[in-house]
């Protein structure tokens, strides 16, 4: 009988313990994820906040294959296409909050998922930040727009991340082809990472290299920026005037074994205490609640306010998730794994273009017009880009250019194969007819 007594006494336990923990998968770093924790913890002292850290790309992944057995209450991320694939899979769960004083839309898009299965709790919006001296030891201009950055001054002072490691930097790409078209926005692409020193591993590897100087400017979502300011690094951010706004979003999984705690996370996280914890000098992200705009610093950007803030882009995010990894994959093909080819054809046209200032050449200049071209030139149409049948092959992502190997055989490899073919023939085309040009001059 004690036996039993004790087994019983153990399970309940046990019960109430799993019951009052809320376990959350979020791509979000610490200096965010803990602050929300130890707020929520110091609240509901009775629950315990589980967080389980991984990329976006991880995190959806996780939860695909734990679908049949679920631990995870809520999934917390910014890309709102990362929440619409959970979505179309059957694995959200509608939740409207309770809370108060939150508008349909910020900018041009709506806050939460108007079928309610995800909620957005802060904007996020895609720009440009710098440190500020070395930009003045260096002799630079503060850039403004993308454009600034296919200026040659930035030739080797430009960082980024690859869309196929990072879900927001995927994000900032779909804003340059959705912003000023699929074939402009390539080339606008390829003209910045020729001014790359480097293509980081990760996202937070960008501001980390603007913070200590390791190079000057670096391509960013807005609360990288945001937070190296408030954290009083020497830096300054922008947004371009073809930029988006979009929500960072929090979603309950279904089947969640703990879907009161994560429901009260969520009313937490749109809660007074909730949107203030996000103006903290590590975290700095945009509330979507106005009001809590009064408790920010000095110069803190309101996209309730400045309506230009994300403006120019109405962002499809419906083509961004079907497109997802095709996009990915031409990034990685066109620029991240062939950099060095890049920057090479471009450092060939940039010295051809600075004497044919110096001595007019109308042959010159139609040779670097046609070496231009080659680099801008894609693999693919954006007809054949948005093809739905076409993008379905399209169903790994590489870290490293070697992990192709894993996926030899495929009809993935052997497209990828073919661009990167193309590829590297036009820009070894661009730099041979840059150097003929620059012979002419």
């Amino acid at each position: 009988m004690k036996k039993i007594l004790s087994f019983i006494v153990a399970f309940l336990f046990a019960t109430s313990a799993f019951a009052n923990t809320v376990t959350i998968v979020t791509s979000f770093p610490k200096d965010l994820s803990g602050k929300f924790k130890a707020a929520f913890e110091k609240k509901y002292p009775n629950i315990k906040v589980e967080i389980v850290g991984k990329k976006t790309t991880a995190g959806i992944k996780y939860i695909q294959e734990t679908k049949s057995n679920n631990t995870t209450d809520l999934f917390w991320a910014s890309a709102p296409d990362a929440f619409e694939v959970l979505k179309g899979d059957g694995l959200l769960q509608k939740y409207t909050s309770k809370a108060k004083g939150i508008p349909s839309k910020v900018g041009s898009y709506p806050v939460n998922d108007p079928d309610g299965f995800y909620t957005g709790f802060a904007a996020a919006g895609y720009g440009i930040m710098w440190n500020t001296r070395y930009l003045k030891a260096n002799k630079l201009p503060a850039p403004q727009q993308w454009s600034d950055l296919t200026n040659p001054v930035y030739f080797g002072h430009v960082g980024m991340s690859a869309p196929s490691r990072s879900g927001t930097t995927h994000l900032t790409v779909e804003t340059w082809l959705q912003g000023v078209g699929f074939d402009k926005g390539w080339a606008l692409s390829k003209e910045m990472a020729a001014n790359f020193k480097t293509v980081t591993a990760r996202s937070f590897g960008v501001p980390d290299g603007v913070n200590s100087g390791d190079f000057g400017v670096g391509i960013v979502i807005d609360f990288f920026g945001l937070s190296s300011i408030g954290s009083g690094f020497p830096v300054d951010f922008v947004y371009p005037k073809v930029s988006t706004l979009v929500p960072a979003n929090i979603g309950i999984i279904n089947n969640a074994p703990n879907k009161k705690n994560a429901q009260l996370f969520i009313d937490f996280l749109l809660s007074t205490k909730g949107q203030e914890t996000l103006l903290d000098p590590k975290i700095r992200r945009l509330p979507v609640n106005p009001n809590t705009y009064s408790k920010a610093p000095k110069g803190f950007p309101n996209p309730f306010k400045d309506k230009s803030i994300g403006a120019a882009v109405k962002f499809d995010v419906d083509l961004s998730k079907s497109r997802y990894n095709l996009i990915n994959s031409m990034f990685d093909v066109m620029i991240t794994y062939r950099l060095d080819e890049l920057r090479d054809a471009m450092s060939a046209i940039y010295k051809a273009e600075a004497a044919l200032k110096k001595k007019s050449n109308s042959k010159a200049s139609a040779l670097i017009k046609e070496a231009r071209a080659l680099i801008a030139k894609n693999p693919i149409s954006e007809a054949k880009a948005n093809d739905a049948e076409f993008n379905k092959i399209f169903k790994k992502k590489r870290k490293k250019a070697k992990d192709i190997e894993k996926y030899a055989g495929t009809r993935q490899a052997e497209v990828e194969a073919g661009w990167d073919k193309a590829v590297v023939a036009n820009y070894s085309a661009a730099k041979k007819k840059a150097e003929q040009a620059l012979k002419l001059l």
